[in-house]
């Protein structure tokens, strides 16, 4: 894992000497993706400096510095990520292609000289950013992995085109505007993150997954060219032209084939020159993959670790250390106190570089320090719930919502009226009362908060043109924390998201519109940001084999009913980790990896929350409407709702526009 940043000057007017001072300056910015080697390479007749940080994962010697250039010399590469394929590759390369070392890269750059830039990335099995110059031509082309898990910033910073891993190292470069897009502050409020290719800053883009984008001498400033798919996932998924793959067999023999996948899928994610071991939340996606990592490895004992939060209803640690023992694995817990996330709090502006929202981030940073003192590299099952189906929303979907959209108008109307009386704090405490008579299956985690997003429901079967399944204004209303964040965000026009990325989601019925959407937004921007930037912060490699892109084409074959059925989702990947792991130690319902910030808001983290939200502050900032943010503080702070995440959001753009 490493940090990659350059610049590319078109009429290559900038001296080699400020080429390699800019490229060093700003891959500086990323010594904390990679602390073990940094390296710059200029080629001033092309106009293009690169600059690199190394975190040594494979091949250790100097025989994996970088940047690299290929064994036939056309190409030049700075590489941040993994090639887990690597030794398949360098077998079907041949023994005429001779090697330096046994790094994935110096196998990835031969494969572009025997089968050219995007021959090469159809046949890699990984995740990665990269930045690969052409001697024949002297273009610069930008590759990123298909499902988005690494990171890939670029934009014009006057006449020179910029990139980077983070924003940061944009940043650095002088000429950068740094313009606040006001309409993906609207976005960020909708979804808690900055849906790609957008970004906060005006003339500045993520590179999309599954895409390349090439710059030429001689091409204009300020133009970015269209993103170029090597693979799509509108065809993997079948909503676009062309026949839809269906898996031919049974559910038993699908089972075996994911059960043979994943197992391959995990134990390329082993590979490494140093310590590995997992993260463990003791839910399906991540007992999965240690049980696969232990089935890998029987002779050796996986190293696991957990975070324990301080409020019992969010807290998994008593499950994930079951988990742990019964499969044998080196276990260690760590402690997530109020204290510890203000002390965090402070550092996510720097650590996430634009605003983003997902508390679990907290916990996750501190997962991953303590985790980086015993390993470099942590195996995750984060990406389960978008590929198997596990998101509430997905049984809301399948379930509620169909029921919903037949109740007539006034009766959805008065049945919303009636919901919004009902104070989630004592949906709580009833539940509470209740829960030791419930069998565990049916236990809500936060019962207020389930009867709150109903009335999202009912809006939206309001909202609706009463045209289709109503797939997209469903979505919207399950995921969107401020559902007219346009209005919220002063002088903001929210432009559209998700370009580029395919055909839509056309065809593939309500739970499978949320996927899609899921698997092109809230995967590589919320999800897979937070885990990047957490673990990069602290020096750590996260592999994630649920992933592997063969798992997510092998998964969208299936039909939906064998992963969602009975109101509950990832019955296949349940059915693999049966083999390993009893079904009580599992069973029990969804917390997922969030600390209590609803009481955090209302406890230690209000004296803090209120300066960030003063209505004159707001007014003076002129970013935001103060009047609908204070009433959602009031109301929070009263127990009447519970806008936890909603105000999140608007406090974490409130602390990045302070550190911007």
């Amino acid at each position: 894992m490493c940090g990659i940043a350059g610049v590319f000057d078109p009429e290559a007017a900038t001296p080699a000497d400020r080429l390699a001072q800019l490229a060093t300056t700003m891959a500086g910015t990323l010594r904390h993706r990679g602390p073990d080697d940094d390296g710059v390479w200029v080629d001033a007749p092309a106009g293009i400096g690169l600059g690199f940080r190394r975190l040594a994962i494979i091949d250790l010697s100097d025989a994996g510095h970088q940047p690299m250039r290929s064994p036939a010399g056309r190409y030049t590469m700075v590489f941040n990520g993994e090639i887990y394929n690597h030794g398949e590759l360098r077998h079907a390369l041949g023994p005429a292609v001779r090697l330096r070392g046994h790094s994935d890269t110096e196998v990835l750059l031969a494969a572009m000289d025997a089968w050219g830039v995007e021959g090469a990335l159809g046949r890699a099995n990984g995740m990665f950013a990269l930045a690969v110059v052409d001697a024949r031509t002297g273009a610069l082309c930008l590759a990123r992995d298909r499902l988005g898990e690494k990171p890939l910033y670029y934009g014009w910073a006057g006449d020179t085109l910029v990139f980077g891993s983070e924003l940061k190292a944009l940043r650095a470069h002088p000429d950068l505007p740094g313009t606040i897009d006001r309409g993906a502050l609207a976005l960020f409020l909708r979804y808690t993150f900055v849906p790609a290719p957008h970004t906060i800053y005006e003339r500045v883009r993520k590179l999309l997954p599954g895409t390349t984008v090439t710059f030429t001498a001689g091409m204009p400033p300020g133009h970015l060219p269209p993103p170029r798919p090597y693979w799509r996932l509108s065809e993997v998924a079948g909503t676009g032209a062309g026949e839809t793959r269906v898996f031919s067999g049974d559910r038993r023999a699908a089972t075996e084939a994911l059960h043979d996948l994943l197992l391959d899928a995990t134990a390329l994610r082993m590979t490494a020159d140093v310590p590995v071991g997992a993260f463990l939340s003791g839910g399906v996606d991540s007992s999965a993959v240690v049980a696969l990592m232990q089935a890998a490895q029987p002779n050796a004992k996986v190293r696991t670790f957990t975070v324990a939060m301080p409020d019992i209803a969010f807290d998994e640690s008593a499950a994930a250390g079951a988990v742990a023992h019964h499969l044998g694995t080196e276990h260690t817990t760590v402690e997530l106190t109020a204290g510890e996330a203000i002390s965090t709090i402070t550092e996510l502006p720097r650590v996430y570089d634009e605003p983003f929202a997902d508390p679990s981030q907290i916990p996750s940073m501190l997962v991953a320090r303590t985790a980086r003192e015993h390993m470099t590299v942590a195996v995750t099952g984060d990406g389960g719930d978008e590929v198997f189906a596990g998101y509430n929303r997905y049984v809301l979907g399948s379930a509620a919502w169909p029921r919903v959209r037949r109740l007539p108008g006034p009766v959805r109307r008065g049945l919303r009226r009636g919901l919004l009386t009902v104070s989630p704090h004592r949906v709580d405490a009833l539940m509470r009362r209740i829960e030791p008579v419930t069998p565990a299956r049916l236990r809500l985690r936060n019962p207020g908060d389930k009867v709150q997003k109903l009335t999202r429901l009912l809006d939206a079967a309001s909202s609706g043109d009463g045209t289709g399944d109503g797939s997209d204004v469903l979505y919207q209303a399950l995921v969107s924390e401020w559902p007219d964040p346009g209005a919220l965000a002063l002088g903001a026009a929210e432009p559209p998201t998700f370009a580029g990325t395919g055909d839509g989601a056309a065809g593939l019925g309500v739970v499978g519109h949320m996927m899609f959407r899921d698997q092109l937004g809230v995967l590589p921007d919320g999800m897979l940001t937070k885990v990047d930037r957490a673990s990069m912060a602290a020096g750590l490699e996260c592999r994630l084999p649920l992933l592997d892109h063969r798992v997510v084409e092998l998964a969208w074959s299936l039909p939906l009913e064998w992963q969602l059925h009975d109101g509950r989702g990832k019955q296949l990947l349940r059915s693999v980790l049966d083999r390993y792991v009893p079904r009580e130690l599992i069973d029990r319902p969804k917390t997922g990896f969030d600390p209590p910030i609803g009481e955090w808001l209302r406890g230690p983290l209000r004296e803090w929350a209120e300066a960030l939200l003063d209505p004159r502050r707001l007014a003076g900032e002129g970013w935001l409407d103060p009047e609908p943010v204070r009433r959602r503080w009031s109301e929070h702070q009263r127990r009447a709702r519970n806008w936890d995440y909603a105000l999140w959001t608007v406090l974490q753009w409130q602390a990045w526009s302070e550190t911007a």
